[in-house]
C-alpha cells in the first residue's frame, strides 16, 4: 500500500475574536480546492486524540501526532521527553521523563507571564552554565538534568512518572497559574512547586543574572516543566506514516498577531498545501488534519462520499471560515 501524504497544521484557527474577524476575509483557493476533493474522516484519529478544550493541557496538534507515533495521548501525558531521547537513540528506559525549558516569569499585580524561552538569547555556552548552577537543587530531589538544546533540557526522575504537564506553547505569553503541573501523587506536585520558588530565590541575585543584565540580556528566574512521562513498555511501534507538519503558524498565533496570521496562512496556502493538492490531483493518498486550540478536523482522499454528500457539495460548498470556527 503506498504510503499516504498528510498534512498537520497546527493553529489552523482560534476561538479568540481577532481570528474570527482574519477568518471573514481569509481567501486560500488553494486549501478550498482540496477541500472540495476530500472527505472527512471523523474516525481516523479518535474522539480522544481530536477533541479537547481551550483548557487542555495538550493542544490538538500534539494529541493527534502522538497517536499518530504510537504515544499515549492522554491530555497533559504525552511522555515527548522520552520519545526524543528514544529517538535519539539514547536509552529511556522505564524512566519518567521531562523537558525542563529554563525561562522568564514576568510578575505583575494580577499575572504572572511566562515570556517566550527564544527572547532570551541563550547560547549552547550560557545554558549549560545555567544548566550547572541549577543541577543540584535538582538532584536533591532525584532529578537529573541533561543538557539537550540552550532552551530546553532533558530531566528524569520519579516525580515525572505521573505528572501532568502543559504543553508549552499552552502558556507562552499567558498567566502561568491557570497551568502548572499536577500529578496523581500530590508530593510530585509539591516538589515542582517548591524547587520553582527555590530557583526564583536562588537566581534573583546570582551572579549569573548580574551579568546577562549588565550586557542588557532578560534574566532567566524560572523554568517549565513539559512532555512528561514515561515511554509504554513495550515501545508501541507509529502505525501510520508520520505527517508534514509546518509551523508557519504558530508564532503569529501565540502573538495573537492575525494580520501576520492571516498571511502565515496564506504563504502556506501557496506552498504546501498547494502541494498536498497537485498530489491529489495525480491520484495520491493525501490527508490534511487541521488543528485549532480545541479541536481537530482530518480529511483524506479515501474518505468515501456518497451521491448525496456529493451534490450537497456542490450545490452548498464548504465555506472556510464555518469550517475553521470548529477547531
Amino acid at each position: 500500500m503506498p504510503d499516504t501524504h498528510h498534512v498537520l497544521i497546527p493553529h489552523a484557527a482560534s476561538a479568540s475574536e481577532g481570528c474570527q474577524q482574519a477568518l471573514q476575509g481569509l481567501t486560500l483557493p488553494h486549501l478550498d480546492r482540496l477541500l472540495a476533493r476530500l472527505g472527512a474522516l471523523p474516525a481516523l484519529l479518535g474522539a480522544a486524540a481530536a477533541e479537547g478544550e481551550e483548557t487542555s493541557f495538550s493542544p490538538p496538534h500534539e494529541r493527534v501526532l502522538a497517536h499518530l507515533l504510537g504515544l499515549p495521548a492522554e491530555d497533559g501525558r504525552i511522555p515527548w521527553a522520552a520519545w526524543h531521547r528514544h529517538q535519539q537513540g539514547a536509552p529511556a528506559g522505564d524512566q519518567a521523563w521531562a523537558f525542563v525549558t529554563p525561562c522568564q516569569w514576568q510578575v505583575s499585580t494580577d499575572h504572572v507571564t511566562l515570556r517566550n524561552p527564544e527572547a532570551l538569547g541563550l547560547d549552547e555556552a550560557a545554558s549549560r552554565a545555567l544548566l550547572a548552577i541549577v543541577s543540584p537543587w535538582f538532584a536533591e530531589d532525584g532529578l537529573t538534568l541533561h543538557y539537550d538544546q540552550p532552551t530546553r533540557w532533558l530531566a528524569s526522575g520519579d516525580v515525572f512518572a505521573q505528572l501532568s504537564t502543559a504543553s508549552l506553547e499552552r502558556v507562552l505569553l499567558r498567566d502561568v497559574r491557570a497551568w502548572m503541573p499536577y500529578s496523581t501523587d500530590p508530593a510530585a506536585a509539591r516538589t515542582l512547586h517548591r524547587l520553582h520558588s527555590e530557583m526564583q530565590m536562588l537566581l534573583y541575585t546570582h551572579a549569573f543574572n548580574d551579568e546577562r543584565a549588565e550586557r542588557g540580556l532578560p534574566v532567566v528566574n524560572s523554568f517549565w516543566v513539559h512532555g512528561a512521562g514515561a515511554l509504554p513498555s513495550p515501545t508501541v511501534p507509529a502505525t501510520h506514516t508520520r505527517p508534514t507538519m509546518p509551523t508557519g503558524l504558530r508564532d503569529a498565533a501565540l502573538r495573537e498577531d492575525w494580520r501576520a496570521w492571516a498571511a502565515a496562512w496564506a504563504a502556506l496556502d501557496a506552498g504546501p498545501v498547494a502541494d498536498l493538492l497537485r498530489q491529489a490531483e495525480r491520484g495520491a493518498a493525501v490527508q490534511l488534519t487541521l488543528c485549532g486550540d480545541r479541536n481537530a478536523l482530518t480529511f483524506g482522499s479515501a474518505a468515501p462520499r456518497g451521491l448525496a454528500q456529493r451534490v450537497q457539495r456542490f450545490f452548498r460548498p464548504l465555506r472556510l471560515p464555518d469550517l475553521l470556527k470548529q477547531l
